[in-house]
């Protein structure tokens, strides 16, 4: 697991904030602890790596607010909300807010250790695909115009040939241009190329 990883668990409990942190830490995860949302908040990386532990019930600024205002900054990296015992409705609500999963108390700690280990490898997914696009975009502006004139030939499906015939170059040539496109954008293969390519909205069809 990523050393940037961290669990940010934010409980207005203290007894509970210690006792998570300490379950954390047992586990092997890096914690960051804050007695309110408005703490977590004001302390607020650019971007939470790791995965977020959100109590529901606090004072002052509540559990959904807080995911609310996360929401708003575009920063929200996987969250697990912490609900009171038979709070199906918020727990409910909480996931149609954007909460990834969430926890009822009393819970138990392997239910919150698997729970987060989930939220991590999820963040960590949703990291790599994200790095891996800005890659292909930084990629995609380096391509001459013919290789913009490959890869949207190869996005449609077409083969090589009909590439050639339809740009009036040869087969050899279209082959050395989409290995150039290839190479540029960090593509391991055609499906992969043909993907991120969509990904990055590239896509004659719709034209």
């Amino acid at each position: 697991m990523p050393d940037e990883q961290t669990v940010y668990v934010v409980d207005g409990d203290e007894a509970v904030r210690d006792s998570l942190a300490a379950l954390l830490e047992s586990g092997g995860l890096t914690v960051q602890a804050y007695g309110s949302g408005q703490e977590f908040l004001d302390a607020q990386p650019e971007r939470v790596e790791g995965c977020l532990l959100l109590d529901v019930q606090m004072p002052d600024m509540d559990g959904l607010q807080v995911l609310e205002k996360l929401e708003s900054t575009g920063i929200l990296g996987p969250v697990i909300m912490i609900t009171g015992h038979g709070e199906v409705q918020i727990a409910v609500k909480v996931m149609k807010t954007g909460a990834m999963d969430f926890v009822e108390k009393p819970f138990a700690g392997d239910a919150i250790l698997d729970s987060v280990r989930g939220a991590l490898e999820l963040d960590e997914r949703d990291r790599r695909k994200t790095e891996t696009l800005e890659e292909a975009r930084t990629g995609l502006t380096r391509l001459t115009a013919r290789e913009k004139d490959v890869l949207e030939q190869l996005v449609v499906g077409q083969p090589n040939k009909v590439i050639a015939y339809e740009l009036g170059i040869s087969a050899r040539t279209v082959e050395i241009h989409r290995a150039r496109v290839m190479e540029k954008m960090g593509a391991r293969n055609l499906s992969y190329l043909i993907r991120m390519a969509l990904a990055l909205g590239i896509d004659p069809d719709q034209d």
